[in-house]
C-alpha cells in the first residue's frame, strides 16, 4: 500500500482520480486534546476492486500540502463519496473552508434506501460488500508514527469497500428515483453555518433548570467567554469548565478570586490567571445586562396544546408509511415534528418537499379528519373519510 507524503505525489494521484467519476474519502482524525480535530491521516481510493488505486496520505508530513486534494475537491465532474461526512466537512471547513462537491454521504443514502437509521459502516459493508472489517485498529492514536500495517490496513479498508457500497447506493438511488431526496438531506453538510458555533449562541448548549432572563444571561456571557477562550487557544471547551461548573457560577455570581475559591465545581486551573478574570467579567456583563437584552428561552413548544390522541395516530402513521416507502424514519419527522403536527403546526418539515411525498400529505389528511387509520395486526390501512 503506498503512503503519500509530498505534494507532488498528492498532485499526481488527484490529477488521475480526476479522471474518474468518482472517488471515496476518509480521514482519521483526534479530538480528545483540541477544540478543532487533529486531522492525522486521510484515505482515498478510485473506482476499482483492489487496493492497487487505493492510497493513504499523511498530513503530518513535513511540507505536505493538501491544496491538491482541495482543487480535486473543487472538481465537480468528480463525485466525493464519504460515509457519515459530517466530522470529516468539518475538518475540511476549518483547514481551507471548502466542501467536496458533489458530495454522496453513504450513510444519508442507506437511510433512503432502507438500511434503517444512521446505520454504521460495518454493516453497510456486510449487508453490501459481503465482507468484514477488523476492528483491532479502531481505537488507535493515529498522530503516532510509525503506523503499523494492521493500522494501514484498517484505514484502507474505510475507502475500499466504500466504492461497491457506493455503487450499489447510487444504483438503486437512480432505479427508485430518489437520489433527489439525498441531495436535499446533504445541503446541511455543505452550509458552512453547520460547522460555526458563534460565542454568543453558545448558551443555547447548555442544559439548565432555571428560565429567568436574569440567570440565563449570566450563563450567556459565561458560555461566550467560554467557546472564545476554547476556540482561542484550540483546546476543548470542558478544558476551561464544564456546564455544571458554568451552571454553578451562574447561580452563585462570584465577584473576587476568592469566590472563585469557594466554587465546588471549577477546576482549580480555572481559579486563576486568565480564566479566572474572563469568568469574572462574563459574570459582570451578564449581571449588568438590560432587561431588554436578555436572552430567553423558546417557549413556543411549552405552549402547544398538543392532541395526545392525534400525536399517537401520527406515530403510528409514521411508522406505517416509512416501512412501506422502505425510508428511515428519522429523515421524515422527528417526535417533536409531530407532536407540532397534532397541535396544529404546519410549518415542518414533513409537510414539504420529498418527505410529503413519503408521508406529509397523509398526515395532514390525518390531521384535518379526512382519513381515518385501521390496524390488522402489524398492518396499518388509510381509510378515506372525504
Amino acid at each position: 500500500m503506498k503512503t503519500i507524503t509530498t505534494t507532488a505525489d498528492l498532485e499526481t494521484y488527484c490529477k488521475e482520480a480526476a479522471q474518474h467519476d468518482y472517488v471515496t474519502v476518509d480521514t482519521e482524525f483526534l479530538r480528545e486534546r483540541t477544540y478543532y480535530s487533529k486531522l492525522c491521516l486521510i484515505q482515498l481510493a478510485m473506482p476499482g476492486t483492489d487496493d492497487s488505486n487505493a492510497v493513504l496520505v499523511d498530513p503530518l508530513a513535513n511540507d505536505l500540502s493538501l491544496e491538491p486534494l482541495y482543487d480535486l475537491f473543487r472538481d465537480t465532474s468528480v463525485v466525493k463519496v464519504f460515509h457519515a461526512a459530517r466530522q470529516d466537512l468539518e475538518i475540511f471547513y476549518v483547514d481551507a473552508q471548502v466542501f467536496p462537491e458533489p458530495l454522496f454521504d453513504t450513510q444519508v443514502a442507506a437511510m433512503v434506501c432502507g438500511f434503517g437509521e444512521q446505520v454504521g459502516y460495518e454493516t453497510l459493508v456486510r449487508k453490501i460488500a459481503r465482507e468484514g472489517v477488523d476492528k483491532t485498529s479502531r481505537f488507535t492514536d493515529w498522530s503516532r508514527r510509525p503506523l503499523t500495517d494492521a493500522q494501514k490496513n484498517y484505514a484502507l479498508a474505510d475507502v475500499t469497500h466504500l466504492r461497491q457500497i457506493y455503487e450499489f447506493l447510487a444504483a438503486k438511488l437512480a432505479e427508485s428515483g430518489r437520489a433527489a431526496w439525498v441531495e436535499e438531506e446533504l445541503k446541511v453538510l455543505l452550509t458552512p453555518a453547520t460547522y460555526i458555533i458563534a460565542p454568543e449562541l453558545a448558551w443555547k448548549r447548555v442544559k439548565t433548570r432555571t428560565s429567568s432572563p436574569k440567570f440565563l444571561a449570566v450563563v450567556q456571557e459565561l458560555a461566550a467567554f467560554r467557546e472564545s477562550h476554547a476556540q482561542g487557544r484550540n483546546v476543548p471547551r470542558n478544558r476551561v469548565f464544564k456546564d455544571d461548573a458554568l451552571v454553578e457560577l451562574a447561580s452563585n455570581k462570584p465577584k473576587t478570586y476568592e469566590d472563585l475559591g469557594r466554587s465546588r465545581l471549577l477546576l482549580r486551573e480555572a481559579r486563576k490567571g486568565d480564566i479566572a478574570d474572563g469568568i469574572l467579567a462574563a459574570v459582570k456583563r451578564g449581571v449588568e445586562m438590560p432587561a431588554g437584552v436578555q436572552p430567553k428561552p423558546d417557549r413556543s413548544r411549552e405552549k402547544l396544546q398538543v392532541n395526545p390522541a392525534l400525536a399517537d395516530l401520527l406515530r403510528v402513521l409514521l411508522k406505517a408509511k416509512t416501512e412501506s416507502a422502505g425510508v428511515a424514519a428519522k429523515l421524515i419527522a422527528s417526535a417533536a415534528d409531530l407532536d407540532a403536527l397534532a397541535a396544529g403546526m404546519r410549518d415542518v418539515a414533513a409537510l414539504s418537499g420529498w418527505r410529503s411525498e413519503v408521508f406529509g400529505e397523509d398526515a395532514l389528511r390525518l390531521c384535518e379528519g379526512r382519513v381515518a387509520l385501521a390496524a390488522d395486526g402489524a398492518d396499518v390501512r388509510i381509510i378515506s373519510l372525504d
